[in-house]
């Protein structure tokens, strides 16, 4: 069957050359012409793309793509690939369709449930409402609703390939719902981030609709070809501030940036892990201030010379939980003159079990005594 995957995109960018790719511009009619497919012409809702994000494309594809086959949305730095971190082809596409309904990214899994999660980064309330609106318009999809919202995994990106009647039967499920929930919630005090409300939900509302319908999902693996602006832009400022060794500078910037964009640290943002390892970078210079201290910015101040540092660190105390550390890695930990401080701190966020947090935490402390 034929295979058309529109690359949703709001800029311009590096095209993949398989011309199965198709750019398409979203919110294209609040925009600048990039020179490409555009979602505004037809039926189309372009103009909301500030609520809807890349889901404008993908209602743009609903009611003006007519040809039946494989149809299926990524974006312009998200691929769906192969176990050889190659871009699908539209004959990989089809062979995986031959035994599954639709293609979707692997579920992301967290430390706490979907609902928590979306309260803590945006308006719990307009989670509750998407769900009283499911439950009074398509009651058979509470039930799964209600008990996927209270686990810990969702899919991300809004990224799907399948059949165009399941895309048009998925989409006219969920326009139909947010439509409703739209006349219901008040976003106008939003910014411009949490104003995309729909575009977030729609990622977790996909694995409720695959479920419900028992859908058979071949999860695939995503590769991304380049890391957010939003995330370029805050290692860039970070790099100055350490470069400064202003560490209140650093810190008072990261809060700020987080409340701003509460996902520049979930993993698909945060791709390298750079800036949880920036934040530890943060973290344990300002204890060792607050203990009058000689800080790790006292002697390494480059930004890549810092990730190496705390990701040794951090692999070190990793051997240690788990009784496979070597007699090199108290030598590092000497070496470097690491603080108790920044390793007891490493400790905090690579370990949970109090317990054992204290006993390791022992165990490092007499081998260094010993040296």
């Amino acid at each position: 069957m034929s295979v058309k995957i529109f690359t949703m995109t709001h800029k311009k960018f590096n095209e993949p050359t398989d011309k199965i790719y198709i750019p398409l511009h979203v919110g294209k009619g609040k925009s600048v012409d990039l020179g490409y497919l555009g979602d505004d012409t037809g039926e189309n809702i372009s103009k909301m793309n500030c609520y809807y994000s890349e889901l404008t494309g993908i209602y743009w594809i609903w009611k003006n793509y007519k040809i039946l086959g494989y149809v299926g949305i990524c974006h312009y730095r998200r691929y769906l690939i192969n176990s050889e971190g190659k871009m699908l082809g539209e004959s990989e596409y089809n062979a995986i369709l031959k035994d599954y309904d639709i293609i979707t990214s692997k579920k992301l899994k967290y430390d706490f449930t979907y609902y928590d999660g979306y309260g803590d980064a945006h308006n719990i309330i307009d989670l509750i409402e998407t769900g009283k609106v499911i439950s009074e318009k398509y009651p058979e999809y509470y039930t799964e609703f209600e008990r996927l919202v209270h686990s810990n995994e969702s899919y991300f990106g809004n990224i799907m390939v399948t059949s165009k009647e399941l895309f048009d039967e998925y989409s006219s499920w969920l326009f139909d719902i947010f439509f409703e929930v739209q006349k219901r919630i008040d976003v106008s005090s939003y910014d411009e981030y949490h104003k995309r409300v729909f575009g977030f939900i729609s990622e977790f509302l996909l694995m409720v609709w695959v479920s419900t319908k028992k859908l058979k999902a071949y999860e695939c693996m995503v590769g991304m070809t380049e890391e957010k602006y939003e995330t370029k832009e805050m290692k860039l400022k970070l790099a100055q501030y350490f470069k400064n060794k202003d560490i209140y500078g650093a810190k008072t910037y990261f809060v700020e940036s987080l409340k701003k964009r509460p996902d520049v640290l979930m993993q698909a943002s945060d791709t390298t892990g750079e800036l949880k390892l920036a934040m530890q970078v943060i973290t344990t210079c300002d204890n060792e201030y607050k203990n009058n201290l000689k800080s790790v910015l006292d002697d390494i101040n480059d930004f890549k010379d810092l990730m190496t540092y705390f990701k040794n660190l951090n692999s070190i105390i990793s051997k240690y939980i788990i009784y496979k550390n070597i007699e090199e890695d108290i030598s590092y930990l000497q070496v470097h003159k690491i603080s108790y401080i920044a390793i007891e701190i490493a400790m905090v966020i690579l370990c949970t079990d109090q317990e054992l947090l204290a006993t390791t935490l022992a165990r490092i402390a007499s081998d260094m005594d010993k040296k």
